[in-house]
């Protein structure tokens, strides 16, 4: 029997969140991720395509946590920054499928937000993460 890392919060009376969680908690080693985007390693961008886009974020997020020693099942926050509303909301199942393919089936709490730009024009969305590693 595996001990799950996190404890999931989940209110009986709550209608269960879908492809997100309301809340998490955690006990270990904190690891804070500064915001990814849609660019390669190299910082150059392989994609205009909003999905795309988030591909290569959540991929940069997980090689950051291979450098820690963790993965995506540490992952207990992500906050979306999207410069486009319509493209998230229309293409849900699409980016549904990148996410799981990446980030597989933990889907911890989540905030999506859009601003007007990013730092980086060519930049569709920008995705941080908190991780915590058992100690």
């Amino acid at each position: 029997m595996t001990v799950p890392l996190h404890q999931i919060l989940q209110p009986d009376d709550w209608v269960p969140a879908r492809g997100y969680s309301n809340g998490v908690v955690a006990k270990g080693r904190t690891l804070f991720l500064g915001g990814q985007i849609g660019w390669n390693g190299s910082q150059v961008f392989e994609t205009d395509d909003f999905i795309g886009q988030v591909r290569q974020a959540l991929e940069n997020i997980v090689t950051l946590l291979k450098e820690a020693g963790a993965g995506p099942e540490h992952v207990v926050r992500l906050t979306w920054f999207i410069t486009d509303k319509q493209a998230y909301a229309t293409r849900l199942r699409e980016l549904g499928e990148a996410y799981r393919s990446v980030m597989g089936r933990n889907f911890p709490p989540m905030s999506v937000v859009q601003v007007v730009a990013l730092i980086e024009d060519e930049a569709q969305v920008e995705i941080e993460a908190t991780a915590v590693l058992p100690e």
